[in-house]
């Protein structure tokens, strides 16, 4: 058969298709963008029907509606959450479903072997002449987990989903099941930025240098670097993922990726999350390179490159440069993600900088997200031996090499005012000498 009648003999309904979920299955669900809500609500509503039981959801960030969440269903789903996110946080946080710790470079290896899944649900493109779909915004885990002998991956194929260039596709002959959707993809708005966010902003961008390679995360902080670097030349990009203000960037011509070392001339990739004119920019676009996260994210790799700079954000640090950016106290409040991979591929970077940044207060400027020690309970995400720059609106500190002594005061230089002479007692009780 032809790619084409393979295609026709696969495809199913939605209700058709989740019916080789038993119940004990482990079903993973597709990454944030990826995630199938039509697939998922037929498997809730068959799971019902059937009195399936304990069927284990993995899920990484959720951005979908999370059907198995509602009331009365916990005898039916067991839920395993690799990364917190708005829906599961609550859930998790009550006990009705659990947590997993893993640097996201390695969870291509939790499932595919510790803890492998039968079916995966996932949203794809649709197929191109030679009938390959693409992974679209979340190749991450998904190229590895698809390619996995025993697990059955159903396919929501969807038109909305663009065709991401990149190690990033699944031949229609390697699904089980075909479901055509065409429900709107998951989007995340863009952020607004302000009077602090554009502070911090000019602070990070103080530290970047033509020809330097950089990876971001989400939210209102990245957006504000990069519109401070629309001087810069010959940008590169090695990012576990991109959000709307990097295509801004791109536009201006800064990014070239002319001085990688590896991948050049291309931004590297694993997911992206952003608004619909995101999705545009990047269907089909041969400037992006999506690729799996076991590649994009394992700290060899990144250090391939020279002048990597990472920037990411943080809930809290200490006076000794502890990191905590995924829980308050014992709450898990969403992951370590691919903060430490970067940290420590930058760290291993000829040139590298890592770079943790944050408002330097919280709850309209109350509490400071700067103390004394971690709240209890609270993780540490990257360590005091990792940690390089810590930059608020106040300023910047760079910690690394510097001791104790050193480090608590560059920190409290760059806490927000209000809170400094609480700070500084804490550093003559520490240190025995006034600051």
């Amino acid at each position: 058969m032809n790619w084409r009648e393979i295609y026709a003999s696969k495809l199913k309904t939605p209700q058709e298709a989740v019916k080789i979920i038993h119940s004990g299955d482990t079903v993973l669900i597709g990454h944030a963008a990826a995630e199938p809500d039509c697939l998922v609500n037929a498997m809730v509503d068959y799971a019902v029907e059937q009195d399936l039981r304990e069927i284990h959801i993995v899920q990484q960030h959720d951005m979908g509606a999370c059907k198995f969440f509602e009331p009365g269903l916990e005898k039916h789903f067991k839920y395993a959450s690799l990364f917190i996110g708005a829906r599961s946080r609550n859930y998790v946080a009550e006990g009705k479903g659990d947590f997993v710790p893993v640097f996201f470079n390695r969870i291509p290896d939790y499932v595919t072997n510790m803890d492998p899944a039968q079916v995966f649900l996932v949203t794809l493109s649709e197929p191109d002449e030679h009938g390959y779909c693409s992974y679209g915004l979340s190749c991450d885990f998904a190229k590895e987990a698809g390619e996995r002998p025993g697990t059955k991956v159903i396919g929501a194929v969807n038109p909305n989903m663009p065709r991401v260039m990149g190690d990033n596709f699944i031949h229609v002959s390697n699904l089980e099941a075909i479901v055509e959707s065409d429900e709107p993809i998951h989007e995340h708005g863009r952020p607004e930025i302000g009077e602090v966010e554009e502070k911090i902003g000019a602070n990070i961008a103080s530290l970047v240098r033509d020809g330097d390679c950089l990876q971001l995360g989400i939210g209102a902080i990245p957006d504000a670097v990069l519109k401070f670097l629309g001087d810069k030349k010959d940008l590169g990009i090695h990012s576990e993922m991109i959000s709307d203000g990097l295509m801004d960037l791109y536009e201006t011509g800064a990014i070239t990726g002319k001085r990688k070392n590896i991948d050049k001339g291309r931004m590297v990739i694993t997911f992206m999350m952003g608004t619909k004119e995101l999705y545009d920019f990047v269907n089909d676009n041969p400037a992006i390179c999506m690729k799996p996260v076991s590649y994009v994210n394992d700290p060899f790799i990144i250090s391939q490159n020279d002048n990597v700079v990472s920037i990411n954000s943080a809930l809290q640090t200490d006076l000794m440069g502890q990191v905590c950016a995924e829980t308050i106290g014992l709450k898990q409040y969403s992951a370590v993600g691919g903060q430490m991979d970067f940290v420590r591929g930058a760290s291993a970077s000829k040139g590298g900088r890592s770079i943790i940044a944050f408002g330097a207060t919280t709850k309209g400027g109350t509490i400071s997200k700067i103390v004394p020690f971690l709240t209890q309970g609270a993780a540490v995400t990257t360590s005091r031996n990792d940690v390089d720059y810590i930059v608020t609106e106040y300023g910047v500190a760079h910690l690394k090499g510097k001791s104790l002594r050193a480090r608590a005061r560059a920190l409290i230089n760059i806490a927000a005012p209000a809170f400094r002479d609480d700070l500084s007692v804490e550093f003559e009780k520490r240190f025995g000498e006034a600051l």
